[in-house]
């Protein structure tokens, strides 16, 4: 038996992740030999519960089936960083992991190049009803005419950031190139970006005043359903609104309902509150019935190059935790 232990909950094979970990511990001055990996797949509660026991970090799922609650918590003996391979954690209990001296650290803005191009991506693609265009013109029918009265550009509009994190400053950063006036709100003032001409609105006026509104705020008890009929009624009907951080944090069936009665223009997600959503979800049902709707499976941060800095990312904060030094990315302790 090597002197650490590794569980990894997320669908990696063991041979790989040794792969992954040998240049880095010997990097550190740690023997590969001496790293013990042990992959847990599936959501069975008492294996994990028994293999994290006496493990010194632990990968979580970035599937997200396999959540560690505080129950689980309590059965880690030794564990020294619980690291997410993913931008979110809403799996994982933070707070109780916090409570018993245990550091729970994401991927940091490993991903937010990827994110932020994917808003970009939906943003045009709602702007210019690529998705109505190709579907006709694949079908037959040259919609030019009909078009020519609806499509948009980003230039000169107001792009509203919902949070103001690494992938939002990507987001922000990448709107000001295209030419817009960009505001955001965020539970702190983000005087970096302010200095950039980006400036702050409170979360009502941001609703209020954004031509195309983006979330990029994580999933929390204060988050969740942060956006609902009435914020959506707050928005302009030439809106859109585009979430590629967490469904929860809308109410879908009242953006499913939004864009069908017109109170904005258009809804872009890349994200649901049940993943893979089933086939009656109601954005689903109105991008099937023609409405201005793009919808992608959660594939914003799976970029074939932002897998690479997470793998990175995720190896390398492994490895210093079992070195003895402080994880990057801690995200439940100071």
């Amino acid at each position: 038996m090597g002197k650490y232990k590794v569980v990894v909950l997320s669908p990696v094979p063991e041979a790989l992740i040794k792969m992954w970990v040998t240049p880095v511990a010997q990097r550190y001055g740690i023997s590969p030999e001496d790293i013990d990996v042990v992959t847990v797949f599936e959501p069975n509660y008492d294996e994990v519960a028994r293999q994290i026991s006496d493990a010194d970090v632990v990968v979580g799922d970035y599937t997200f089936r396999i959540k560690i609650d505080a129950s689980l918590c309590e059965k880690m003996k030794k564990v020294r960083l619980i690291q997410q391979p993913s931008t979110g954690y809403d799996h994982i209990d933070v707070e109780a992991c916090a409570k018993r001296g245990i550091p729970v650290a994401n991927i940091g803005g490993a991903n937010a190049v990827s994110v932020a191009e994917h808003t970009v991506m939906l943003a045009l693609m709602l702007l210019k009803r690529a998705v109505y265009a190709h579907s006709k013109l694949v079908g037959g029918q040259w919609t030019q005419g009909e078009l020519m009265n609806v499509i948009g550009e980003i230039y000169g509009k107001t792009w509203g950031v919902l949070g103001m994190g690494r992938i939002g400053r990507g987001v922000a950063a990448r709107a000001l190139a295209f030419g817009a006036k960009v505001i955001y709100y965020d539970v702190a003032r983000k005087e970096e970006v302010e200095k950039l001409g980006v400036e702050y609105r409170p979360f009502n006026r941001l609703l209020a005043e954004s031509d195309i509104l983006s979330i990029h705020v994580p999933l929390t008890p204060e988050t969740k359903g942060m956006i609902g009929e009435r914020g959506l009624r707050m928005m302009k009907p030439t809106a859109i609104l585009i979430n590629v951080s967490r469904g929860e944090i809308t109410d879908e069936e009242a953006l499913a309902r939004a864009v069908r009665e017109g109170w904005i223009a258009g809804v872009g997600a890349d994200v649901f509150s049940v993943e893979p959503p089933p086939p009656d979800h109601p954005l689903l049902q109105a991008a099937r019935e023609g409405f201005n709707v793009v919808v992608t499976p959660h594939i914003g941060g799976a970029t074939s190059e932002a897998r690479m800095r997470i793998i990175n990312v995720t190896i390398e904060n492994v490895v210093r935790a079992l070195a003895g030094l402080r994880p990057e990315n801690v995200v439940n302790m100071p």
